[in-house]
This record gives structure tokens, C-alpha cells and sequence, in this order.
């Protein structure tokens, strides 16, 4: 039986990323949470994300959308024109931002372009890699670089189980080489860059928040997997049976 929709997707993947900021609390210094930077916080886990900390009196979000002029919203101040995959990013980015320490950066933008081997795309592969591997680096560059993150931030780049090696099955076959091969670029770069940071006391995770069901996932084939039961078992695991405690996984 299907789960009932997108909104369970949602809800297990910002349960898990809250598990993992919490986890950095214990062994980063003391920074109250007041500033908040999401990148692609217009649809999916972003958008969720923004609606949880804008939610929360004594945060402020920032949020970053790449053409759209979304609708104000309380807690929120939207920076526009920012897109992750262009190489004006960073400084686009820190333009728009005001003098204030961020405590939280979630890169969360993505794109997904389909692929199979008998129709590999150029293009796509490229926006795939800049979105996810490149684009990153300049924005944690300019934060950095500008003072806007310090001793206590945190960096969480949204990645994804399709770029582990290892975890790979023979069963899902081959193909959409852009985006897997692109989420385990994501993934060393996310461990560089935690080498570069330590010494400044600024944290770098990586986070799966598992599949989620949103508009970007439409059109690659992969709700299959969700109807199938790959989404209850998330449900299970981030809520345990009956949503209400953390499941065991």
C-alpha cells in the first residue's frame, strides 16, 4: 500500500537532517541558532525546511530562489537570482546578505536530469555536476571568505545514497550518470571541506535524507520505488510505526 503522499516524504527527511544538526550540538561550540541560510528553499525538503525554522520565534531564515519572487513570509527574507549551478554564485549570494554571523547553511538546491546509456546528455550531466559538486564550494567559499561563517557554524550539504559506490545493487541498474556520479562528487567535497574548516571550528556534514516525493523526482521514474514500499519503510524508520517516536533502523 502506498504511503499517502509527498508530505510524508518531507517530514522524514527534515526529521532526519534536524537528528543530524542536533548531533553537531554535542560536539561543536555553543551557537545559538538565529540565522539560518537554505539554498533552493522554493519546493521540497528546502521549502520544508524554511517553513520549520521560520516557524521557530527566535530564528531568521534566509532563503535563496533561483528566478521566482515568492511570497513574503514572515521569519523569511528571500534572496533571489541565486542560482548554485552558475559560477557568480558566491558572490551573488553574499551580496545580498547582510553583515550577520549565519549559525546554519543547508544546501539543499538539486537537480535531477534523466538519463539512460543509450541516451546520455551533455548538458545535463554538466548543470548535474555544477549543482551538486561545484556550485557548493564557491558558496562556502564566499561565506567564509566574507566573515559570515565563523567557530560554531554549521555546513549541511544534502546529499544522497545514489552517490555511494558501495551501496550501489546490480538490481537498479545503470544509467543517470550525471546525478549519481555527481552526488559522489558532492560527497568528497563535503569531506574536503570539513579538512579546510576544522581549524576554524566550523562543522561540515553531509546528510540522505532518504527519497522524497516532490517535483523533482516526477519525472525520473523513481516514485515506483516509493509506491513499492520504499517510502513506508522511511516512514517507519524516521517516525517509528505510528509517527509519533523515532523508528530503529
Amino acid at each position: 500500500m502506498a504511503c499517502p503522499g509527498r508530505n510524508y516524504t518531507s517530514r522524514a527527511g527534515i526529521y532526519l537532517v534536524k537528528i543530524f544538526l542536533t548531533t553537531f550540538e554535542h560536539f561543536t561550540p555553543t551557537y545559538k541558532m538565529t540565522n539560518v541560510l537554505i539554498l533552493g528553499a522554493t519546493r521540497g525538503l528546502g521549502a520544508s525546511l524554511r517553513t520549520l525554522y521560520s516557524a521557530k520565534t527566535a530564528t531568521h531564515v534566509f532563503a535563496t530562489s533561483r528566478s521566482s519572487n515568492p511570497e513574503p513570509s514572515p521569519g523569511v527574507t528571500w534572496l533571489t537570482g541565486i542560482d548554485i549551478s552558475q559560477p557568480d554564485v558566491g558572490q551573488k549570494l553574499v551580496s545580498q546578505l547582510p553583515s550577520k554571523k549565519l549559525s546554519t547553511v543547508i544546501v539543499s538546491a538539486g537537480y535531477f536530469g534523466f538519463e539512460t546509456f543509450d541516451s546520455p546528455d551533455w548538458e545535463k550531466q554538466v548543470k548535474m555536476y555544477s549543482t551538486s559538486a561545484i556550485g557548493p564550494v564557491f558558496v562556502v567559499h564566499n561565506l567564509v571568505k566574507a566573515g559570515l561563517l565563523d567557530q560554531g557554524s554549521k555546513v549541511i550539504l544534502v546529499s544522497s545514497e545514489s552517490g555511494s559506490i558501495t551501496l550501489r545493487h546490480e538490481k537498479e541498474g545503470g544509467g543517470n550518470f550525471g546525478h549519481h556520479a555527481s552526488k559522489a562528487a558532492l560527497n568528497m567535497v563535503g569531506k574536503l571541506l570539513s579538512l579546510d574548516l576544522k581549524p576554524q571550528g566550523i562543522a561540515v556534514g553531509l546528510v540522505h535524507p532518504g527519497f522524497m516525493r516532490t517535483e523533482m523526482t516526477k519525472s525520473v521514474g523513481f516514485d515506483k520505488f516509493w509506491d513499492a514500499g520504499g517510502g513506508e519503510w522511511l516512514l517507519h524508520c524516521a517516525y517509528g510505526p505510528h509517527g509519533k517516536a523515532p523508528g530503529i533502523c
